[in-house]
């Protein structure tokens, strides 16, 4: 008798799982009281993770034959993702390839991966299975998820700012991937500034993978995918951008909910600041937050990275709108004595209130963490585009990017800087 020996599986399912629901909470409470469960049911009510009830997988347990709670149970169940979804090897990833990438050839290494995945090994499938090069600084980009729009002036400052700063120091730009607001600036500006080579394209989207339009055309063991990056008007998911490089698809069981991907791009982030920039340093890569525009949240996250110990310096694009616009206005005001004066603290509240259609009590606790912010002032650069006295974006970066680093990190990313220009080996 003979044995045909299985083959064994690649590095990436042995390493990374992908999450799927496999128990039925339903999100809303004003049920379709009917037992058993009719087509109503089935087709309207949603779960907690997003998905119809025909959309989950019973491995473990049947389908529900009734919605309501059962009499004996006092508490509600609350949906979770450690509780309510199964786990299993990806079963998404390999190669995309961008159809409408204007005449450009245009693909991107993608990977489905559980939202607990472990930092070390995204770091070890970037570097070894994707073999991209090791940064020497990192740009993480923060603003507005939804499209909005930037002057002329300021989107070029952006752009060439942003592509020239990675480009002459070998840095990796982590963004949110989507084809929608900062993110599709950050695709843009690669398309117009940066290299059609996906080995010089540094580019990272960390996207949730339940919020990616026609996600389902991803599936595929080291697949080669088409992929059309312009999605239906009416669906409230998103397409990937055109001109990232490499694509961390994060799961965590649910469907159209954005945020899930934000802990784990953090804990990434810190694991790539562990990597030594060179090898005779114990320095670890320099990491600063970019902000163009962006909503309420990203108040908060810019205070988490300037509160951080050592804190991670922050990069404001002025005149890109919203919060991006408010911390620069408080910024600058409060470079004395950290205060505003009462009348323009009261302008300055209405101001919060119209830019998020805030009440007065959330416009004043969003006031609060702006004033926190600003305890950490030395840790945030602006950059006004519009004047005329300020350097160049990309240098003004590289400042903000070395502050409260060491002479000779700044000497030796100079240095990088230098030769790479030349277009001498480093």
């Amino acid at each position: 008798m003979s044995f045909t020996k299985k083959p064994r599986k690649c590095w990436i399912e042995e390493t990374f799982s992908k999450r799927e629901c496999v128990k039925f909470i339903p999100s809303s409470k004003n049920l379709h009281r009917c037992v058993p469960l009719c087509q109503v049911c089935q087709s309207l009510i949603r779960c907690c993770c997003g998905r119809l009830m025909g959309e989950h997988l019973w491995h473990d347990s049947n389908p529900p034959i009734s919605l309501q709670p059962v009499a004996e149970l006092d508490v509600e169940e609350t949906w979770s993702v450690e509780l309510h979804t199964s786990v299993s090897p990806t079963d998404a990833y390999g190669t995309v390839d961008f159809q409408d990438a204007a005449m450009r050839v245009c693909r991107a290494k993608y990977v489905r991966v559980a939202v607990d995945s472990k930092p070390e090994v995204l770091l070890q499938l970037m570097l070894r299975e994707w073999q991209m090069e090791r940064p020497k600084l990192l740009l993480s980009i923060h603003g507005g998820s939804e499209n909005f729009s930037l002057s002329p002036k300021v989107k070029q400052t952006f752009s060439k700012g942003l592509i020239t700063a990675a480009l002459s120091t070998g840095a990796w730009i982590l963004s949110d991937g989507i084809n929608t607001g900062v993110s599709k600036y950050v695709g843009e500006a690669v398309k117009t500034f940066g290299s059609h080579d996906l080995r010089k394209r540094n580019t990272v989207g960390i996207t949730p993978w339940g919020v990616i339009d026609n996600n389902t055309d991803l599936i595929g063991r080291d697949a080669f995918r088409p992929y059309y990056p312009v999605g239906n008007p009416f669906s409230k998911r998103s397409c990937l951008s055109g001109f990232h490089s490499h694509f961390l698809l994060v799961d965590d069981g649910t469907q159209g909910k954005h945020g899930c991907q934000h802990g784990l791009r953090q804990k990434l982030e810190k694991q790539i600041q562990l990597q030594k920039i060179h090898p005779r340093l114990n320095q670890g890569v320099p990491v600063v937050c970019v902000v163009v525009e962006g909503g309420p949240a990203i108040v908060s996250t810019v205070l988490d990275y300037v509160s951080r110990a050592p804190p991670v310096p922050v990069f404001v694009f002025e005149g890109s709108g919203r919060a991006a616009d408010l911390l620069a206005f408080l910024h600058k005001h409060t470079s004395v004595d950290r205060q505003l004066e009462t009348d323009i603290e009261e302008d300055f509240l209405a101001r919060i209130g119209d830019v998020f259609a805030l009440d007065m009590a959330e416009a004043t606790n969003l006031y609060a963490l702006l004033l926190q912010c600003m305890e950490h002032r030395r840790s945030i650069t602006i950059f006004d585009s519009e004047s005329e006295d300020q350097v160049t974006p990309d240098a003004a970066i590289l400042t903000a990017t070395l502050k409260g680093k060491t002479t000779l990190c700044i000497h030796i990313l100079i240095f990088e800087m230098t030769h790479r220009d030349q277009g001498k080996p480093c």
